[in-house]
């Protein structure tokens, strides 16, 4: 939501410093479901295209994208589906967000470009850039990158059981939820509310970012995010697969990795890596700094990519 869009009295909290609005904003259909797409610098610039995490939308890049469209590119991103101001779903995949992932770059350009994700998006543009490289120059994931964890050592007949009820689970919580709305509250309940799984961002930020994701009722301000979205929500899909094929992975990758334990962090460490590794990756650590790296430290986690990109 745009700072003339707002009521008087909320105009104040997009005025985050460092934040810029989208310079274009548009709307695409992917397989029956509409997706948001904002776009920072010239549309005749290198495209980019930016991924983000669960339970966030592209206006959290509201202040990384538009230091990469001032050094010259053309940065998209989109709002997930069930996220922010894109359509919400009946059911929610792993595989459907790699179809509106190819739908989105399919308007962008047919040719390779560089991809950035961000958490969820980082680990669902590394599973993207297995299944289609050619459409890929370039992979950056900042703290999204699988770590490895022990498979519970049960027979074939007692995984296929597991994933059965995974599956019912997910759909009796589906059903439950079909018709219920996010609880509305003021705007600063709700950046409190979100303060708590991102501790170590500003409330300033925080309340930037409920004027972004969430949208203005008669009662109070309410998530856009779909209520029927929880985390792990994304399967049926398990990390140490994208690990067991990360050594395949042919776009150069750069890893970017968050020191600081956090809710919604991955937990993934260096010394993790380096068996899995592909050819032409590079890692790196940020000190003492939290899963949004790229809200934390987003000049530095710019120059890296820049770097890595030239």
């Amino acid at each position: 939501m745009s700072a003339n869009e707002l009521p008087k009295e909320f105009k104040r909290f997009v005025e985050h410093p460092g934040v810029r609005m989208p310079d274009r904003r548009r709307r695409i259909h992917s397989h029956g479901v509409g997706l948001a797409v904002s776009e920072w610098g010239e549309a005749s610039a290198r495209p980019i295209l930016l991924a983000h995490g669960g339970f966030d939308f592209a206006a959290t890049f509201s202040v990384f994208a538009p230091l990469l469209a001032q050094r010259g590119y053309r940065v998209v991103s989109f709002d997930q589906r069930g996220h922010g101001d894109s359509d919400h779903s009946a059911l929610y995949s792993w595989s459907a967000d790699l179809r509106d992932a190819l739908s989105v770059l399919d308007s962008i350009s047919q040719d390779p470009i560089p991809l950035i994700g961000h958490s969820k998006g980082g680990a669902l543009l590394t599973q993207f850039s297995q299944a289609y490289p050619h459409r890929v120059s370039h992979l950056v994931n900042i703290d999204g990158m699988p770590s490895r964890r022990r498979s519970p050592d049960v027979a074939d007949h007692e995984r296929s059981r597991l994933l059965d009820r995974e599956i019912s689970d997910w759909l009796d919580h589906r059903r439950r939820l079909a018709n219920r709305q996010r609880r509305a509250g003021p705007l600063e309940e709700l950046a409190r509310r979100r303060g708590k799984m991102n501790p170590r961002l500003t409330h300033d930020w925080l309340c930037f970012l409920v004027t972004q994701g969430a949208r203005l009722d008669s009662n109070g301000w309410r998530w856009k995010l779909d209520p029927s979205m929880r985390f792990g929500g994304f399967g049926p899909w398990n990390p140490t697969w994208e690990l067991e094929k990360l050594p395949g992975l042919t776009p150069p990758l750069l890893a970017m990795l968050a020191t600081e334990a956090e809710e919604l962090g991955w937990g993934t460490r260096e010394k993790d890596l380096p068996p899995y590794l592909p050819r032409h990756a590079k890692v790196i650590s940020f000190e003492q700094t939290g899963h949004f790296i790229h809200i934390e430290r987003p000049h530095a986690v710019v120059e890296h990519i820049l770097e890595f990109l030239e």
